[in-house]
């Protein structure tokens, strides 16, 4: 059998955050990487145990509606989920924001809830040991330490190719690849990265048949960047510059199911 002439990692969400650990901490095992919708985790947030509580108590007033219900749409816009996202936020709720946080949570943090597991389902803000009410900052400093055993730093070893949509309701995009893209480029690692904020793109693509006039399939712009990140490295064609893939005026679902070019950018202000 011929050997393999090179190795490329490659994941989706928390597979994301596999390919940027890699990258960063055994870049000599790899040729490059292409991140999905990565997880960040660093131990001064933001990560999903700074984004997901506040989420989980404000939607329940949004839902309700009522005199509360568009303080409670600003408190989630203000904790990182993009405006125009409203219409993924039932979803989201019910499948996972409550499951999400009560999982990480009770890895890096079992006391928070006592001797519970995993915490208490959709708990209403109040219940002793809420993950709605959970204040990452405030936690012990062992929390802390848990968070930052699993830490990113941005110091990328080989290329890496990012890619995050738009209207992500789960890893708010301004809260996730927006920060680990500057982390890259402090930790001066830039010249190896390439970061496309998918115009359209929500987390993962099982939605995308339920609201096909809204958004757009991430899975083409995938093959887009693996293609890409290949060439880079076995042809030495850089990839184009980061920046945002902008989601096509007709949005024609049969062409968006088939192509992400990701040179059809928006040209200015589209860099975090």
């Amino acid at each position: 059998h011929r050997p393999p002439a090179r190795t490329l990692v490659t994941g989706l969400s928390n597979g994301g955050y596999l390919v940027r650990w890699q990258l960063e901490n055994h870049p000599e095992l790899y040729d490059g990487g292409v991140d999905w919708e990565g997880t960040l985790w660093r131990a001064d947030g933001p990560t999903l145990l700074d984004f997901l509580p506040p989420a989980l108590r404000a939607y329940p007033v949004y839902a309700a509606g009522g005199p509360g219900a568009e303080e409670a749409r600003r408190r989630m816009h203000a904790a990182g989920f993009p405006a125009a996202t409203e219409f993924l936020w039932p979803y989201h709720h019910a499948v996972y924001w409550d499951l999400t946080q009560r999982v990480y949570r009770e890895e890096l943090d079992p006391d928070y809830d006592g001797p519970t597991e995993a915490g208490t389902p959709y708990c209403a803000t109040g219940t002793p040991g809420c993950d709605a009410d959970y204040d990452y900052p405030t936690r012990p400093a062992e929390v802390h330490r848990a968070v930052r055993r699993i830490a990113l730093t941005g110091r990328i070893g080989k290329p890496l190719t990012t890619l995050h949509g738009t209207l992500d309701a789960l890893l708010p995009i301004g809260r996730d690849s927006d920060v680990y893209a500057r982390m890259v480029r402090e930790a001066g690692r830039g010249g190896l990265h390439r970061y496309y904020r998918i115009e359209g793109g929500t987390h993962a693509d099982a939605l995308v048949d339920a609201f096909p006039d809204r958004l757009r399939p991430l899975t083409p712009c995938h093959r887009s960047a693996f293609t890409a990140l290949e060439d880079w490295l076995a042809k030495g064609h850089r990839p184009p510059p980061s920046g945002t893939v902008a989601l096509p005026a007709d949005r024609d679902p049969v062409t968006l199911a088939n192509s992400c070019p990701l040179a059809g950018r928006k040209a200015a202000g589209d860099r975090p």
